[in-house]
């Protein structure tokens, strides 16, 4: 006898009629990605701030499973701040070449290297003001660090998936990560400034994908309003 194929799993109705940015509707959001991610970790492999911040730098319009490709040899060659920024720039580059853009990235990463021994005796130091005065550190970068070594919420980083996703989610309607961020700062509590951000990159990664959606299978489909996304076949 044929095995009775099961019935497809109904498709959930995206919001519509709530606001996206009520605090209901954000708390829910915060409550359904904590609940899909409760344990949502930085990408990039480290085991000390200035390993996370050189790291970060790197991934600049890179992928982070390229940079975890080339960081082990760099760790292990320039394991401090110090040797860092005594290692000549031609080493560098050689490491850093897959990266792209790694004439700039190998200044950057030398530089901040630098930097560190000369301002801080090596060590990262743990506010945005200072570490956004280092070489290659913008906001983004020492908002990575600060949070997810420091555990500091400095604001909320805004990297591809995190800009895609709150749009989609209705929650900013700008491209630009800065008015993305202050955007999200308003909306978004304090306490849950770094892990929403780790959260929704991973959400990003696994199942609201760029260029192929999973719309049908999201958790977060009933909270979103799909902006800018095609119907589903329900809304036909």
């Amino acid at each position: 006898m044929a095995k009775k194929k099961a019935s497809p799993k109904p498709l959930s109705t995206p919001s519509t009629t709530s606001d996206p940015k009520s605090p209901e509707n954000i708390r829910k959001v915060l409550q359904t990605l904590g609940k899909l991610y409760p344990i949502a970790e930085c990408a990039l492999h480290h085991q000390s701030a200035f390993q996370l911040l050189v790291a970060t730098i790197l991934s600049a319009q890179c992928t982070d499973e390229r940079v975890n490709q080339a960081t082990p040899e760099l760790f292990s060659l320039y394991p401090t701040a110090d040797a860092l920024a005594r290692a000549t720039q031609e080493d560098v580059e050689r490491i850093v070449k897959p990266l792209g853009f790694f004439r700039n990235k190998a200044a950057n990463i030398r530089a901040m290297a630098a930097a560190l021994v000369d301002r801080h005796q090596g060590e990262v130091p743990e506010s945005l003001e200072e570490l956004v005065l280092l070489p290659g550190v913008g906001r983004k970068t020492a908002s990575v660090v600060l949070g997810t070594w420091f555990g500091i919420p400095s604001g909320v980083v805004v990297d591809t998936h995190v800009k895609r996703l709150t749009n989609l989610l209705g929650l900013t309607e700008s491209s630009n990560p800065e008015i993305i961020e202050r955007d999200l700062i308003a909306l978004i509590p304090r306490s849950e400034w770094i892990m929403f951000s780790h959260r929704l990159i991973h959400h990003g990664r696994k199942v609201c994908i760029a260029r192929r959606p999973r719309c049908t299978e999201c958790d977060l489909l009933p909270l979103c309003p799909r902006t800018s996304l095609p119907p589903l076949p329900n809304e036909v």
